[in-house]
């Protein structure tokens, strides 16, 4: 009857607590024991909030076609060229067609540009963007959508749902996405750098993802594929929503920062720097500013992964000048060569030291008068 009481005070009270209070009511028994008995007599009660779908009933959500995207991020650390792998992917559940894209950061910015890359590899938007509680969507502890989010959903044309709290099956088709995606593309990855792991992830959805076998609604077999070229999406506007990514970069010996597989120059002697990289989406251009916000330089857009060097011609021209500048014929300086403190730096630091560290001088015609005195 004890333990049946604690129960009903904490349902989820560990047994080894519990334990810990039977003993000295004069339990005699071991603690393996005493939780097979717990099991045994089903004391501990059933916390529905906590179970969440197990052991309950379900059933399928109907999807039909083009009307819902569902939105998740699919984080791994430890990625093969040494940092964090952000990729959004998208999925339209009535087909199961998934898209992705890998981004460099989670911000509001960052996801707003990878939504749009993700649409336009799927053909077009649906009416309903279903995602979990997202910090960048959804104001935290609410069901309202961002302030600066709704601007977005609007320019698609598309009303953002979330999901219910701590109800993440909701959304169950990018769920399983996202295990699709890293049991069967990143694990055996095997790309160096993210444009080619962006090149890799798009050959694997448009091929093993969209031949995945599917049941039409008639009940014949089909793919994902062809299911998803059926759904009527809605057409995106012509250019993304005009947000701004922003991120942080250091200034390498030549004068440049890299920007998603590019260069980009800035003015010489900032080695070591680091500036704010600018790229405002549905433009081509690419700024550069200091932290205190001067514009340093703004660059034509190279695409991704391309490997450009790209040089502004003044930034061009100071840097030949700074280079010539310091370019010599000189011999190097011999490393082992002896060289004493000169008489300058002697008498430096004999003013430095005042009496302390001179060396001491015995005047011989003075002694010999002292020697004459005391005699």
């Amino acid at each position: 009857d004890y333990v049946r009481l604690r129960f009903a005070d904490d349902c989820h009270v560990w047994a080894s607590a519990l334990y810990d209070e039977v003993v000295p009511l004069g339990y005699a028994l071991s603690y393996p024991s005493f939780v097979r008995q717990i099991r045994a007599r089903g004391l501990r009660p059933h916390c529905e909030a906590c179970r969440g779908v197990k052991g309950r009933d379900t059933i399928e959500i109907n999807h039909p076609p083009g009307e819902e995207i569902q939105w998740d991020w699919f984080e791994r650390r430890n990625a093969p060229w040494g940092a964090t792998a952000y990729v959004l992917l998208g999925t339209l559940p009535h087909s199961g067609r998934i898209r992705g894209v890998l981004a460099e950061a989670l911000d509001q910015a960052h996801l707003i540009e990878a939504m749009d890359k993700v649409m336009r590899r799927l053909g077009g938007t649906a009416h309903v963007w279903r995602t979990d509680r997202l910090s960048t969507v959804i104001v935290p502890g609410s069901a309202d959508v961002q302030a600066s989010f709704a601007p977005v959903a609007k320019h698609y044309g598309a009303i953002v749902e979330p999901c219910p709290p701590r109800r993440g099956n909701r959304k169950g088709s990018v769920e399983s996405s996202v295990r699709f995606c890293s049991g069967r593309w990143w694990r055996t990855l095997s790309a160096k750098d993210p444009e080619s792991a962006q090149i890799s992830l798009d050959r694997f959805l448009a091929s093993t993802g969209d031949a995945r076998p599917r049941r039409g609604l008639d009940g014949t077999r089909t793919t994902v594929g062809a299911l998803a070229d059926a759904e009527p999406l809605m057409a995106l506007p012509w250019a993304p929503y005009p947000a701004t990514i922003c991120v942080e970069r250091t200034v390498a010996d030549n004068a440049t920062v890299a920007f998603r597989g590019n260069r980009y120059s800035v003015p010489p002697g900032l080695t070591g720097s680091v500036f704010e990289v600018r790229h405002r989406l549905s433009t081509q251009t690419l700024e550069i500013h200091s932290p205190s916000g001067a514009l340093l330089g703004r660059h034509v857009l190279a695409p991704a992964g391309s490997g450009t060097l790209a040089r502004l011609p003044e930034h061009h021209a100071a840097l030949e000048a700074a280079v010539l500048a310091a370019f010599t014929t000189a011999r190097p300086c011999d490393r082992k060569a002896n060289r004493p403190p000169g008489p300058e730096a002697l008498a430096e630091a004999a003013r430095l030291l005042g009496t302390d560290g001179r060396d001491v001088v015995v005047d011989l015609a003075a002694y010999a008068a002292l020697v004459e005195v005391t005699a």
